[in-house]
């Protein structure tokens, strides 16, 4: 029988990190060669994991995830209306369903959950941004309790995230390298503890920063509504705002737009102007949902990976079942996704 120890010595690597990549750790830093060269020596070599080998002897180990709630910052109408959304729930849900955990959804409404609905559970994941006062509450009646798709910034919480900031900075940095100058932005304010913070928003307030620190800002091309969770970031949102931009005497050359649904509804807007896309104005967004590759032109869009968000936050509640004592909190990667809507640098 075939030893991690053998893999690792074929592969040239420790038989740390063997394991940590036959066993799917999210969090592992290794290249997508030498991560594909271990798999394939295992495969070659008929290396079984010692779950598969229970699984042959029909031995199964249960999971400690027995029950989970979700926990939703959105009603249903309005996930529905963000497949991103969708997409992290749906991560949570299969990589549940793999470990046969009961799980029970309670979407936002007025009031909160039953505490002893929380209280049964082996876990709860939080999906959104929640007030100070709701993670406390939530935190305080949840056996252990993760943070998925926002930071709730305490240490000992654990959440798993994008960074929506370094994400801009990355556009912003692309859109300049390919020679665009005046770059509008539409998107929102914050609101957060009963009250909306202007300015806030972590796309919005990179996109300010970074335009001061170049001394190129102005205030006529950023187009921001009042929000209300995540709710106010929608198609017709985004065709609003971005006829708000259109009728500058002075346009943007480009559109930022932060979310792709704000992007359809600027989509429509430039459209309806008679202009085209990107030789007149170009659009580029966040999220790259499903649709986004089928607009005319295809959307460049931020890909971010709301289904591995929703799978970490599930694995680490099982890491807390296993006795993790500290907190963690897991940053996803973000990718940005070049299509047809807007120039490409040079040097990618």
């Amino acid at each position: 029988m075939v030893t991690i120890k053998e893999i690792a010595k074929a592969v040239g690597v420790s038989s740390a990190t063997v394991s940590r990549v036959l066993n799917y750790d999210p969090v592992l830093s290794i290249s997508p060669t030498k991560r594909q060269a271990i798999i394939e020596t295992a495969e070659a070599l008929n290396y079984e994991t010692p779950r598969n080998r229970n699984k042959a002897n029909g031995a199964t180990a249960p999971s400690p995830l027995t029950k989970l709630v979700i926990v939703h910052f959105l009603e249903p109408s309005d996930e529905i209306a963000d497949p991103y959304y969708v997409g992290v729930r749906l991560g949570i849900e299969t990589r549940c369903r793999d470990l046969k955990t009961e799980i029970v959804k309670v979407f936002h409404s007025d009031a909160l959950p039953e505490a002893g609905l929380l209280e049964s559970a082996s876990g709860v994941i939080v999906i959104g941004k929640h007030s100070d006062n709701e993670i406390t509450w939530l935190s305080g009646h949840a056996r252990h309790v993760v943070f998925a798709d926002f930071d709730p910034g305490r240490d000992w919480i654990d959440s798993v995230f994008s960074d929506m900031g370094l994400a801009t900075l990355k556009i912003l940095d692309s859109l300049k390298s390919s020679g665009y100058s005046r770059i509008g932005f539409i998107g929102s304010h914050e609101s957060l503890n009963g009250s909306v913070q202007r300015f806030a928003e972590r796309r919005c307030a990179a996109y300010i920063d970074w335009q001061k620190k170049k001394n190129t800002f102005d205030p006529a091309l950023l187009a921001l509504a009042d929000c209300s969770g995540g709710q106010s970031l929608r198609l017709e949102t985004g065709y609003r705002l971005a006829r708000e931009l259109l009728a500058l005497a002075e346009r943007p050359d480009v559109i930022v737009t932060s979310n792709d649904n704000m992007a359809i509804g600027a989509y429509r807007a430039i459209q309806e102007a008679g202009l085209s896309i990107p030789s007149d104005i170009a659009v580029i967004s966040y999220n790259d949902i499903p649709v986004a590759q089928f607009l005319t032109p295809p959307l460049t869009t931020v890909r971010i990976h709301g289904e591995h968000i929703g799978e970490t936050a599930v694995d680490l509640l099982l890491e807390r079942l296993s006795g993790r004592s500290y907190g963690k909190q897991v940053r996803i990667a973000t990718e940005l996704i070049w299509r047809n809507s807007c120039r490409k640098p040079l040097e990618l």
